[in-house]
């Protein structure tokens, strides 16, 4: 799974480790982006949520598509896909990139 941050970078490999308090523990181990600083609170579920426009939500697409290897091919479909999600409701970015993902290559 693919973590979008709400800086708008992917996290893949750009991490540190960090303890943080939870609701169920007052030290629980996590990870960061070293990019931003912003730190991932996954025990409570709070993940990142970032609403992009259409143009910039594409150009987070086509890094992912760089990030992949995908052809370009593939990445006009994945571009296509960004756009017919986008608009079928409010889905957060990183929602939409992966099930966008996830249906042109399954």
């Amino acid at each position: 799974m693919r973590i979008l941050c709400e800086c708008g970078e992917f996290i893949k490999g750009k991490t540190f480790k960090d303890f943080i308090e939870t609701s169920s523990n007052p030290s629980t181990s996590t990870i960061g982006h070293r990019s931003c600083g912003l730190i991932f609170n996954f025990v409570d579920g709070n993940l990142p949520k970032r609403f992009s426009s259409k143009k910039e939500l594409k150009a987070i697409a086509v890094n992912l598509a760089k990030m992949e290897k995908l052809n370009y091919a593939d990445t006009e479909k994945l571009l296509i896909e960004v756009d017919r999600i986008k608009s079928m409701g409010e889905l957060t970015d990183g929602e939409i990139l992966n099930e966008a993902f996830r249906k042109i290559k399954y």
